[in-house]
């Protein structure tokens, strides 16, 4: 099961007997992910200019997942008492989808603030012990493509002959004051400076892609701990091979402007 994506270099962790299930009653979701995952690409540009975000880091992702019908979902649990409420929670998951067999419960978490793995698989084991869920599927960044951000995002600076702010707006790509002013300090100090693209590179994976965010070995400690235990659980790590260079730049601009419009409805629907 998922041997073309372990082929590709990405990290496939089962858990709880969620092989078993998937091969038995779910066939057809092994292939269906797989081919999504297979057919994702990461543009560099999208790294670069979404800062990291993860609404314009996953963004194909997303879409190939909705074009298959996995829809955002509120799983409301209520406890009722002789035709009383005396309790109701809600659980959102990001991509829900409902087969003959059961529901599966699949979150992306590309580049959050690691707690929301707590979250996402607390919510999982709630679900399933509520027969609401069968079992849940988490993305994240994997060791290869969370380990090589800096050599990446160093590749496209290079590439670019990226040497000061002015550059970036040049190739269409905006930085917020604070980012500005961080980068300029190291590159301007008496002691020590730095050339403006290693204090760039150093800042900008820092920043936005440090060791409290999501990825693959911040969900290992919280599963080997037994966070969401005894869900079964699928894990997947997305591999650096994804992160692409050189891609038409009109289909990253339009969909860097698609990403920014989701991102603005996600906001006023919250």
């Amino acid at each position: 099961m998922f041997e073309r994506l372990k082929e590709r270099g990405f990290e496939i962790e089962f858990r709880s007997h969620a092989k078993a299930i998937l091969s038995i009653d779910f066939p057809e979701v092994a292939e269906q992910l797989e081919g999504v995952l297979l057919s994702s690409t990461i543009p560099i540009e999208e790294i670069i200019g979404s800062g990291g975000g993860e609404a314009k880091g996953t963004q194909r992702l997303r879409r190939a997942l909705a074009s298959h019908e996995w829809r955002k979902h509120i799983f409301v649990v209520q406890r009722i008492i002789d035709g009383v409420e005396r309790e109701a929670q809600s659980h959102e998951i990001d991509h829900v989808k409902t087969f003959a067999a059961g529901t599966i419960a699949f979150e992306i978490e590309w580049n959050n603030k690691d707690p929301f793995f707590d979250r996402d698989l607390e919510n999982f084991k709630r679900l399933h012990a509520d027969g609401a869920i069968s079992l849940g599927i988490i993305v994240t960044r994997g060791c290869s493509l969370h380990g090589s951000m800096k050599r990446l995002v160093r590749r496209f600076v290079d590439e670019h002959q990226v040497n000061s702010h002015d550059d970036m707006e040049r190739i269409g790509l905006n930085r917020t004051r604070r980012q500005i002013a961080d980068v300029i300090k190291r590159v301007t100090r008496k002691k020590n400076p730095v050339p403006f693209r290693d204090a760039f590179v150093d800042h900008f994976v820092g920043d936005k892609f440090g060791a409290s965010t999501t990825h693959w070995g911040k969900l290992q400690d919280r599963v080997l701990r037994g966070v969401g235990n005894p869900c079964p659980l699928v894990l997947i790590g997305l591999p650096d091979s994804l992160v692409t260079f050189g891609e038409d730049p009109q289909e990253v601009k339009k969909l860097l402007e698609e990403s920014e419009d989701d991102s603005e409805s996600e906001k006023g629907f919250l």
